[in-house]
């Protein structure tokens, strides 16, 4: 069994920052991309961020230089550091991880179960 888990989600004051952290756990033999989506009221889910095992980064056009995702590979781990927040950034954030687990020979996308940004006043 393999587990994804957000946490960090809180009430921020619009210009404020916040960073969420995702951890993968169990049954991994690798992990490929590892990603931050969110969704907002009414929305369709969207990405925001991704990472590769590599390093190779890729960001939501309207979220570049607010936004900036980390990955340490030895903890199975992804953090999103979110800065200069703004209202319209409200919305359950999720992880997304492509996973294979030992004994297989393909990988497969786990989500977490999300956590809650809220920024306003």
């Amino acid at each position: 069994q393999v587990q994804v888990v957000e946490s960090g989600g809180s009430l921020v004051q619009p210009g404020g920052s916040l960073t969420l952290s995702c951890a993968a756990s169990g049954n991994i033999f690798s992990i490929n991309v590892m990603g931050w989506y969110r969704q907002a009221p009414g929305k369709q889910r969207e990405l925001v961020a991704s990472v590769t095992e590599a390093g190779s980064k890729n960001y939501a056009d309207s979220l570049k230089g607010r936004f900036t995702i980390s990955r340490e590979n030895a903890n199975n781990s992804v953090n999103l550091q979110m800065n200069s927040l703004k209202p319209d950034d409200t919305a359950v954030y999720y992880c997304n991880a492509a996973i294979r687990q030992r004994y297989s020979d393909s990988f497969r996308g786990y989500w977490g179960q999300g956590t809650q940004v809220t920024v306003s006043s």
